[in-house]
């Protein structure tokens, strides 16, 4: 982070595949002004193989600053020049992925969450990328990987990357991973919740930076993992499946800036202008179906919500610009919805972190530091 230039990441929304796109920032940004956003994961051979294209991949609006770029992969030469054509774009910080469990990223292509079990490549990689940027860098992982799983493994992970390179922010999902075939929503869900884990890693590893990822929903969740100690905290797919009660509340309930009162209406305005700007830019692509996309959660379970989606099915067939789209649209959303400023927020699970600190696990020991102490008694 560049000190004083944003907001500390005090929240930060989490790079989701096929969800985190240039669309989905452009309206994150135009609700909340202090959060850090995170493109795709977009893998470095992707970058290296269509750098005379790269402003399709690469390209954002400075509004939406500060923003992270998160890449994955798994050759150290192509990880090094993705991340010297990503070097003009300016991004804030570059991410390495080492968390993502989908069969396409850990299985066959071997890295994401894979990663994991070779902290000694992880280093390596983080230090090529901290040699091609000027940005600082980071790692997102979980907290172990099919049987590595113990504290002390990630310790371990987290002590040999930190050493052989610069990094020192690590994202962790607060969750293992399992490679055993299940489906990247099953992991999102089945392996348990072990922020004890998170928390012990603060304790033992006091210089590095950490922020706590995973089944946190809402800002009351956000704040009680703050007031734990935590240096920042990512939400995933409630900041995208409802963004307005969870977005519309950042700044003010973590970042005690004033309210903007800024209405849905108003921000549909200034979507207009974007999305009519970008249509058709790199041939049919993006379309009316692909800008509007992130808009479909904007009206999560308010009254009218289900009659504009059906609309909006329909406008897909025929409309040219967004402009139109929203003429034949909005009129399903009452117009006491899109002219209210965002509501109180959902309060949270009082008891998500109960016991967190009980049940942390015995303080990190160095196995390899040990072995070289007991070796010179």
């Amino acid at each position: 982070m560049v000190a004083g230039r944003y907001s500390p990441p005090w929240f930060s929304v989490a790079p989701m595949m096929d969800c985190t796109d240039n669309h989905y920032r452009t309206l994150a940004r135009l609700i909340s002004k202090h959060a850090w956003l995170y493109s795709e994961m977009l893998a470095a051979e992707t970058i290296v193989y269509q750098k005379d294209n790269l402003d399709r991949f690469l390209a954002f609006s400075p509004d939406q600053h500060p923003i992270v770029l998160q890449i994955g992969g798994n050759n150290l030469n192509n990880i090094a020049k993705a991340v010297e054509l990503a070097k003009p774009y300016g991004y804030d910080e570059i991410n390495l992925n080492c968390g993502c469990p989908s069969p396409k990223v850990a299985g066959h292509g071997c890295f994401g969450a894979r990663l994991m079990l070779d902290p000694k490549f992880v280093g390596e990689a983080m230090s090529v990328i901290a040699a091609n940027t000027n940005a600082p860098v980071s790692v997102k992982c979980r907290i172990g990987v099919d049987d590595h799983d113990s504290y002390n493994e990630l310790c371990d992970f987290i002590y040999k990357v930190s050493s052989l390179s610069p990094t020192k922010h690590f994202i962790i999902h607060s969750r293992k991973a399992l490679l055993n075939g299940i489906s990247p929503a099953e992991n999102r869900n089945i392996p348990p919740l072990k922020y004890e884990y998170f928390y012990a890693l603060m304790r033992d590893f006091p210089d590095l930076r950490f922020t706590i990822n995973g089944g946190i929903n809402t800002v009351d969740e956000v704040n009680a993992a703050l007031r734990l100690g935590a240096h920042g905290v990512m939400m995933g797919r409630a900041a995208y499946q409802n963004p307005w009660r969870t977005l519309g509340h950042v700044d003010t309930a973590i970042y005690g800036a004033p309210s903007s009162g800024i209405t849905r209406r108003q921000v549909l305005e200034q979507y207009q202008v974007y999305g009519d700007s970008v249509l058709g830019t790199y041939g049919n692509k993006p379309n009316i179906r692909d800008v509007v996309k992130p808009l479909l959660h904007l009206f999560y379970t308010d009254p009218g919500n289900g009659p504009w989606k059906r609309k909006a099915d329909f406008a897909f067939q025929h409309c040219k610009t967004i402009k139109s789209f929203f003429e034949e649209t909005l009129v399903a959303i009452p117009d006491y919805i899109l002219d209210a400023p965002v509501a109180e927020p959902p309060s949270g699970r009082e008891d998500l972190f109960a016991n967190t600190l009980r049940l942390m696990p015995p303080p990190y020991e160095d196995r390899e530091q040990k072995s070289m102490d007991d070796a010179v008694i």
